[in-house]
């Protein structure tokens, strides 16, 4: 590689790692001569901003220029367009692999694993671990993380123990695996094992006791890591705060805070959306409102945090203002989550007419198409206010199946207005009369009626198939 080639190269990557790709792209299409390495270099600086479109089209542009990609080219578009409108390509970019006889490559096999992993094709990610030529300890560690991807969870011991070499990164894959395939405690023994953990592999179990609200379990983790001398990063503190904010923990979430700011750990749009979330479920809204008027820039994850903090608080009308003006200025696109806040904030306030134009709103407007949780919000709305019949109206008219949290929501609203009739198809529909909460909510709407026969028979019936009390919560998350 010539001095030159070689300076062009480090300022090109110095542009992306600054965001300036526009700079970036013009340094790119002045360089008389364009190698391989410089299409990597341009391709790679691409990826690490995200620009999917950006990878797609920059591929199509190296095609044109007939000059071939290599092992290294490749699995950076593969898993730039995993995941996105472009992941139909995967077919068309492995058969051009095969074409050039990149597929013996442990890198593109990797990608490839990867990739056929997402599209849930076991076939095809057996055959091509098949094909890589010298299977290294990166190879096994994908063809391990598919298998538990899928849920095969034997098979994945299996490779496990007869992989010739492994790693931290072996270990910390099939700890994943059972924390993904929720195996806790076998997540934890196989953790207890490890001789050499780094700082994903404490993450990784932090973040499955939080994922199964396993909060005290999660905090007692990080608690161990601190102790081991294992630096934390912003997803490790990002996972310790879901813990606080799922317990409750004001306290000990400021203790957090603290030691992330000890730390130096870089106040990014995930640790920021994370301390917004935490404070704002501890019932501190003021201080969530600080973390997001620190941040020079949002996103929408920052945004849908602070308006689920506003929501949790009553604070409906601020969450409502916050909506109108993502829309107004339009430099962000709300998403469903953000519509789920608003609604949730509505449905506590009592808006039922705002609920109805914001709910309108999200496919005339914003062009989202209503999911359950939104249609379980509307259900909502309309059951605390009494109006049970467009409650039902609103269920007749989804496009497909209503699920649990909608039915839930019915009932929830039965139970409100002593609906007994109403309320007893809701729980025909969901088929849970083994659930402890259908049988509470039949039983209060009978005694409300007086039936007291019936409501003696319900508890005894709950009784005798071992159902308990379930304790006061929501349908809707």
């Amino acid at each position: 590689m010539s001095r030159n080639t070689f300076s062009n190269n480090i300022i090109m990557k110095g542009y992306f790692h600054s965001g300036r790709i526009g700079d970036a792209r013009v340094l790119f299409d002045k360089m008389p001569v364009r190698d391989i390495v410089k299409w990597n270099t341009f391709l790679s600086g691409l990826c690490k901003q995200q620009d999917h479109d950006g990878v797609y089209r920059c591929y199509l542009e190296l095609r044109r220029s007939r000059i071939l990609p290599n092992e290294y080219t490749l699995p950076m578009v593969i898993m730039a367009i995993l995941r996105t409108g472009f992941d139909g390509l995967i077919l068309q970019l492995h058969a051009q692999m095969v074409h050039w006889g990149l597929c013996s490559s442990v890198f593109v096999g990797s990608a490839l694993m990867k990739s056929y992993t997402y599209k849930r094709d076991l076939k095809a990610l057996n055959q091509v671990f098949d094909e890589v030529l010298e299977k290294d300890v990166t190879s096994w560690n994908a063809l391990i993380c598919g298998y538990m991807e899928l849920g095969l969870v034997t098979i994945a011991e299996r490779c496990f123990n007869v992989m010739p070499e492994k790693n931290v990164v072996s270990w910390t894959t099939m700890v994943y695996g059972y924390v993904k395939n929720k195996q806790i405690g076998i997540a934890r023994d196989l953790f207890n094992k490890m001789e050499d953990k780094n700082v994903v592999s404490w993450t990784t179990m932090i973040c499955g006791y939080v994922q199964l609200n396993l909060y005290s379990s999660a905090l007692e983790m990080f608690i161990s890591m601190m102790e081991s001398g294992t630096r934390p990063n912003q997803h490790t503190f990002s996972s310790v705060l879901d813990a606080c904010a799922g317990s409750s923990s004001l306290v000990i979430g400021k203790q957090v805070h603290a030691s992330i700011v000890k730390h130096g750990i870089p106040g990014d749009t995930i640790l920021s959306t994370a301390l917004v979330d935490m404070y704002a479920k501890c019932g501190d809204i003021n201080a969530a409102h600080g973390i997001f008027e620190f941040m020079p820039k949002a996103n929408v994850a920052l945004l849908n945090a602070l308006m689920g903090g506003y929501a949790i608080h009553g604070m409906a009308t601020k969450a409502i203002e916050m909506l109108y003006g993502m829309l107004k200025k339009g430099d962000l696109r709300p998403d469903h989550i953000t519509f789920v806040n608003i609604l949730s904030a509505c449905v506590h306030s009592g808006l039922v007419d705002e609920g109805e134009k914001i709910f309108s709103y999200m496919e005339s407007v914003c062009c989202i198409r209503p999911r359950n949780k939104h249609y379980a919000s509307m259900v909502d709305l309309y059951g605390r206010a009494g109006y049970l019949d467009k409650a039902v109206g609103v269920i007749m008219g989804m496009p497909f199946m209503p699920d649990v949290v909608v039915w839930g929501a019915l009932l929830s609203a039965c139970g409100l207005h002593s609906e007994f009739e109403l309320g007893k198809q809701a729980a025909d529909a969901i088929h849970l009369f083994h659930h402890p909460a259908v049988y509470s909510v039949m039983s209060k709407i009978l005694g409300e009626k007086g039936a007291w026969n019936t409501a003696i028979e319900l508890r005894n019936s709950m009784k005798q198939k071992g159902a308990k009390k379930q304790k006061a919560g929501s349908w809707i998350n």
